[in-house]
This record gives structure tokens, sequence and C-alpha cells, in this order.
């Protein structure tokens, strides 16, 4: 397995998009670490569920231990020169049978997810996962978090046409969103995604990868 660098990734995400050749994917790189971190065996099939461009389902088939990998979104971002499979669907329910896949990331993607449209999700993703499910995503503690969270989205999100409406949870709701689907948080690993003045502006607390294990 190739190791997670800075270099690395960017290799990876310059295949499709020019814009890292200027700007280092430290972002990229640091989330990628922590799906490492929490990853839990080798999955042969794996589901990106709101793979937004594919590149970073690109980069998990790439650097993780994970064979084939299969983004699917709402909306049609995909960089025509991925090698991973990708899907568009209605939002609706997950055009997949049942345990189709042995594992599934959701990276940045909850948060944009309505409230009342959460548990559903969650559920219809169990439905075609028979094992567990890594979320990288945000946990704000008050109102100013939320702040700090929105104008990262916009950073991030607005150079690729990506979602910027979002509503952050807490970790009692992370932990209630497991219960939810009869999984518990098993893993949980907080990154350094930034130093120096930005991370006293958007500190690295804001930022957390979940692994909810299936019962």
């Amino acid at each position: 397995m190739t190791a997670i660098t800075v270099e690395s990734v960017r290799e990876i995400l310059c295949a499709h998009t020019p814009l890292y050749r200027r700007r280092a994917p430290v972002y990229q790189t640091e989330m990628l670490k922590d799906l490492a971190t929490v990853w839990r065996g080798t999955h042969d099939r794996v589901l990106d569920v709101g793979g937004g461009t594919g590149v970073i389902a690109e980069a998990i088939q790439r650097l993780l231990p994970a064979r084939e990998v299969v983004a699917i979104d709402v909306v049609d971002r995909y960089f025509p020169t991925l090698s991973v499979q990708t899907r568009v669907y209605d939002g609706g329910t997950l055009p997949f049978d049942d345990h189709s896949f042995d594992a599934a990331t959701i990276n940045n993607v909850l948060h944009h997810v309505p409230c009342e449209a959460r548990d559903e999700l969650m559920s219809d993703i169990a439905r075609v996962v028979r094992g567990p499910i890594y979320i990288k995503d945000h946990v704000a503690v008050s109102r100013l978090d939320h702040l700090r969270l929105a104008a990262l989205d916009a950073i991030g999100n607005i150079p690729f046409n990506g979602q910027v409406d979002a509503h952050y949870l807490t970790i009692p709701e992370w932990e209630r969103l497991a219960r939810a689907i009869g999984a518990r948080i098993g893993a949980v690993r907080r990154g350094r995604y930034r130093h120096g003045p930005m991370a006293w502006l958007f500190p690295n607390r804001l930022e957390a990868t979940f692994r909810f294990d299936r019962a």
C-alpha cells in the first residue's frame, strides 16, 4: 500500500484537476490518514456516499485497503478521468441490493443532509453495507463552531460547485445517529488539519473521523 503523504495524494488529485498543482492537498491528506487509522482490515467493495467530484473515492481505492470503490451522489460532478465506478441517483433509495458492499465511507457529507433525512439515509446505507461505516465529518459545540464550519465549507466547496447549506452535529447527535442504525461508535480519530493561526481560527477539534461498527 502506498504511503499517504501530501505528494502521493497530490499525484492522484492532479491527474484529474490542475488545482492541486499549486495548492498542497494538506486537508485531504490528513483526512485519508485519519480514515486509515480507523480502518478495519481490507474491504473488497466500498461505497463512497456523496462522492462529489470522485477524487477522494479515487484516493481511497489507491491508498487504503479497499480493492474496489464505487462513488455515488445526487449530482454528476465527477471528473471524467476517474478509474473508480461512479453512479448518480435521485437521493431516495440507494440503487443497490442488500449487503452489496463490505463497507461505506461518507466524507464531509452528513452535515449537508437535512436533519429530518439523516436517519433514513443512514438506514439505507446500513441496508447495502454488511460491515463498518466510516464517517469523516465535523463536531460542533457552540454557535461560534457552526459559524467557523460554515466558513470552512464555503472555502472548500464553492470552487467545486459543492453544497454549502449545513447543520453540524454534536457528539451526542453522532452517538444517537449510530444507535438509530443499531451501531456504535467503535473508533474516533481527531487529526491535525490546521497549524498556527489557522488552527486558532478553526480549531482541529472541529474535525472528526468515526467508525460505526454494526452490532
